[in-house]
């Protein structure tokens, strides 16, 4: 099998319901994954609409897209970081002695 049909045979359909709406989402990730996903979600909402009834679902959804990109990109920033801070020691390492 090539990489394209790999990837088919690995998608799957979830049915994920977010605040009363249903959504089939398709994707390679696990069912578990797709229930925390959904879950994260539900309560992200539930929390958004106690601090501010009057937004509406797509302020909502809006503010919690933008607080995700926002997580990943530190995410990103911290994991990069890492990952140099444990690159520098085999970059030294490769130096010839003297």
């Amino acid at each position: 099998m090539d990489n394209q049909t790999d990837e088919a045979a690995a998608r799957r359909r979830f049915k994920a319901v977010i605040d009363g709406q249903t959504y089939t989402i398709v994707g390679n990730k696990s069912e578990a994954h797709m229930r925390a996903v959904t879950s994260i979600m539900n309560q992200q909402l539930t929390q958004l609409k106690k601090l501010a009834p009057d937004m509406t679902k797509e302020e909502a959804a809006v503010l919690i897209a933008f607080n995700a990109i926002s997580d990943q990109l530190q995410k990103t920033a911290a994991y990069d970081q890492l990952k140099q801070t444990n690159e520098k020691p085999q970059a030294d390492s490769d130096q010839p002695t003297e």
